[in-house]
């Protein structure tokens, strides 16, 4: 059974582009993933200031292999590095569990610090599931 995370990120709106530019700075890297299965970042369109990042794996242990591979090392690295040389702090909180960020709510103090200024994690069985029909 497929479990979902949802990282919750609180993101004020001068700091939205800046979010969205390391997520895509960052593209690719978690597709590889053993058990990997989708990604989304989601935009808040009204009425919040929180963007959802929505991962999808095949497994529990999946995830968590994920968060502990040198990949997702890698990404963090490459994000306080990108974050560094701009004078922005990488958003370490922006994305937890789908390989884009560290421990939730904890940024690395570079620049202007992290993109968000909160996160939470949200976990899911996926239970039932349907798409579109051939």
């Amino acid at each position: 059974m497929s479990v979902v995370k949802i990282n919750v990120l609180t993101v004020p709106a001068e700091m939205r582009e800046e979010l969205e530019r390391r997520f895509s700075n960052r593209a690719g890297m978690v597709e590889a993933a053993d058990g990997f299965e989708w990604f989304e970042l989601l935009r808040p369109v009204e009425g919040t200031d929180r963007y959802m990042v929505y991962t999808r794996w095949r497994s529990e242990e999946d995830f968590a292999r994920w968060t502990e591979s040198q990949a997702f090392q890698r990404g963090h690295a490459q994000a306080a590095a990108e974050a560094g040389a701009q004078g922005h702090g990488h958003g370490a909180a922006a994305d937890r569990g789908h390989g884009h960020g560290a421990a939730a709510g904890q940024g690395h103090g570079h620049g202007q610090g992290p993109a968000a200024s909160g996160s939470e994690i949200w976990s899911f069985e996926v239970v039932q599931s349907t798409g579109p029909k051939a």
